[in-house]
């Protein structure tokens, strides 16, 4: 019986071998439209960009299609750029420095599911976002440890940032990070010119006033001492720079964030609109394990084509057999 029910089957796909084909086609192309997906656990890359966003971020000190823009447009502009550069299955978290803390804005999403509303926090990175005037880079690295356990998996720390502190660090403030866990993971990002130049200043509607004066001590550098959202302190406006020997100066420190780098293990790049730092990025290992969707529509729909390609190899085996005869 088993043999007669085989033969019986082999007989039937001989006299029916393309409608066999084009059924096993149809049942793929429905896999690749209702299943195209399965889940594995795979090594991912997990990026957690961190801007500064402090005021000295709005020095235009650097050149974007060939027109000066600030130090913040910049960033926001590096981080659009690897996002849209980055493979699915590539995961983004957001978060901002200033003062002394970091604040994460939304957990670790995945590039092409969410890309929108990735690419749309990193369009609303501003100086106003800041919680708190000063900066001191140390403390906001000691502040993304603490985010990194919220994350609940590794990630690579992407640091945004001009390196310009305030205060500047000495022998008394100067933070221990002798046991700082996640260094291996901290990539500092440079952004800025080589030259000084004045700090923007802006009111609290976002309207530039002046420049940031060099007495302004504790408003001075990194951001400004007064807190943000305090719009008394800009009625009329804030105070500025009465000329231009009064501006406070400000360009990237690349020196002091290479110190910073090398002192937690980790790494530091200039951020350049180019090619090779988006490979630099990228080719980072993988910090990360995720069960996540991975797609084989592209193994269906392979499949299916092969299959429609077969059905026509008996009328070429014909077409053969008739040319030799």
């Amino acid at each position: 019986m088993i043999k007669l029910s085989v033969s019986h089957c082999w007989s039937w796909v001989k006299d029916h071998y393309e409608s066999a084909l084009y059924l096993a086609v149809v049942i793929l192309l429905l896999l690749a439209i209702f299943k195209p997906q399965i889940q594995l656990k795979q090594e991912v890359h997990n990026y957690l960009l961190l801007a500064d966003v402090s005021q000295s971020m709005n020095a235009e000190d650097v050149k974007l299609d060939g027109k000066n823009v600030s130090r913040i447009a910049y960033t926001r502009h590096l981080m659009r750029k690897l996002v849209e550069t980055s493979p699915c299955g590539t995961y983004f978290s957001l978060g901002v420095f200033a003062a002394e803390d970091v604040a994460l804005l939304f957990m670790p999403l995945e590039t092409c599911a969410n890309y929108d509303v990735i690419v749309d926090a990193i369009d609303h990175l501003e100086w106003r976002m800041s919680w708190r005037g000063n900066s001191r880079l140390s403390f906001g690295v000691k502040g993304a440890a603490k985010v990194f356990d919220s994350l609940n998996a590794p990630a690579r720390l992407l640091f945004f940032t001009d390196g310009d502190e305030a205060p500047k660090v000495n022998a008394i403030n100067k933070l221990d990070l002798s046991d700082l866990q996640i260094g291996e993971n901290v990539v500092f990002v440079g952004v800025g010119g080589n030259q000084d130049v004045p700090i923007p200043r802006y009111n609290s509607n976002n309207q530039w006033i002046g420049y940031w004066s060099s007495d302004a001590k504790e408003n001075s550098a990194g951001a400004v001492g007064i807190t943000y959202n305090d719009t008394s302190k800009d009625d009329p406006d804030p105070p500025v720079a009465s000329a231009d020997y009064d501006r406070y100066l400000s360009k990237l420190d690349a020196e002091y964030l290479q110190v910073l780098a090398k002192e937690i293990d980790g790494q530091y790049i200039h951020g350049d609109d180019a090619p090779a730092f988006y490979s630099f990025v990228q080719k980072q290992k993988p910090a990360a394990s995720f069960v996540t969707a991975y797609s084989v529509r592209w193994i269906y729909m392979s499949l299916a084509l092969l299959l429609i390609l077969a059905s026509y190899l008996p009328n070429l085996m014909a077409i053969r057999k008739s040319r030799v005869a």
